[in-house]
């Protein structure tokens, strides 16, 4: 039986992480950026912007995302049309928040870390204070 739930967790969390993977490569994520076709969001919580940004990422917590959108809905009302490529820590928190903006219809694709976005040779920026 134990070995049962031991199997059943790996299973979950192992689908954890290929949820999470990027869904954008990191040719896709220069070019797509370079051209003004697509926005890079930020979707990690405030404290942990002070740490470094990707340059010109929109900060947009995904707390607010699921919470009362003060700064998501003026920000998709804005930007309906573009697509979005998110990131946070490690792309688990912007491959949640990429997939429930798909089902509102928005053109959202997990970027993965911040570290994958910086790999792919976007520059980091300045975290806020």
């Amino acid at each position: 039986m134990s070995l049962l739930l031991l199997l059943a967790a790996l299973a979950v969390v192992g689908w954890l992480f290929w949820r999470a993977r990027p869904q954008v490569k990191p040719a896709e994520l220069l070019a797509a950026l370079n051209s003004g076709q697509a926005l890079l969001v930020d979707v990690r919580e405030p404290a942990e912007w002070a740490a470094g940004t990707a340059r010109g990422a929109a900060l947009l917590p995904l707390s607010d995302l699921r919470g009362e959108r003060r700064q998501w809905r003026p920000f998709l009302a804005e930007n309906r049309d573009r697509r979005l490529l998110l990131y946070c820590q490690s792309g688990a928190r912007s491959a949640l928040a990429a997939a429930q903006l798909r089902r509102e219809g928005v053109d959202a694709r997990n970027a993965g870390s911040l570290a994958a976005v910086v790999g792919a040779g976007w520059p980091l920026g300045r975290g806020r204070s």
